[in-house]
């Protein structure tokens, strides 16, 4: 095994991870709405995103295929779009929380909106235009690391897994020590903000891109 490129591939994981995005923004708002449990079927489905897109990485390898810059684009796109809409309905829920509050609505059911969870989470990581781009243009970089295709694919995936449970889970843990009703409040219009900002940005590059 190649351990310096395994090495360079780990950390480069893991600061993508780390890095502030829409997996994680997700990550953060359903541990500060929701609780840990469910942000943990959250982060089950973007790692369960991250898989198919290691595969799609894998064929593409395989097969030699080359992938349309305009095809990509235009996925990236409609990722951003989800996002947004993602972003829009966590600052709606943050901002009607306290006037919820106000009517006398019960407590449990203001500060656990219906968001987060497997399938969201699968859909947010699938669309996640750092993953995609990651995966189909940087991945491949790194499937020397051993002399079989086969178990370079095993180790750069389980490695993959390794690391955004371990990141993702830092994050769950961290919000749940701060966890108060004020706080979540903060949290979620953050992560929202945060949402809304990738998903504007990534629609820009991508339609700059396209009409170029």
């Amino acid at each position: 095994m190649n351990t310096a490129l395994t090495a360079t591939y780990a950390l480069t994981v893991l600061l993508l991870i780390a890095t502030p995005g829409p997996v994680v923004a997700l990550i953060v708002n359903t541990a500060a709405a929701s609780g840990s449990r469910k942000a943990m079927f959250t982060a089950v489905g973007t790692n369960w995103a991250s898989l198919v897109l290691i595969g799609a990485a894998a064929w593409i390898i395989l097969t030699s295929a080359a992938i349309d810059k305009t095809w990509l684009n235009i996925m990236s796109l409609l990722g951003c779009l989800f996002i947004g809409h993602i972003a829009v309905g966590t600052l709606r829920e943050a901002l009607q929380a306290p006037a919820a509050a106000a009517s006398n609505e019960a407590p449990n059911e203001v500060a656990k909106p219906g968001r987060g969870g497997l399938l969201q989470g699968f859909m947010v990581g699938i669309s996640n235009p750092k993953d995609i781009i990651f995966f189909i243009a940087f991945f491949p970089q790194f499937i020397q690391i051993t002399e079989s295709f086969g178990k370079s694919m095993v180790v750069l995936s389980l490695l993959w897994v390794a690391i955004d449970f371990a990141v993702l889970s830092l994050y769950i843990f961290a919000i749940g020590k701060i966890a108060s009703q004020r706080s979540n409040r903060v949290i979620s219009l953050a992560s929202g903000v945060a949402l809304l900002l990738i998903a504007a940005g990534g629609l820009l590059y991508n339609l700059k891109e396209l009409a170029a």
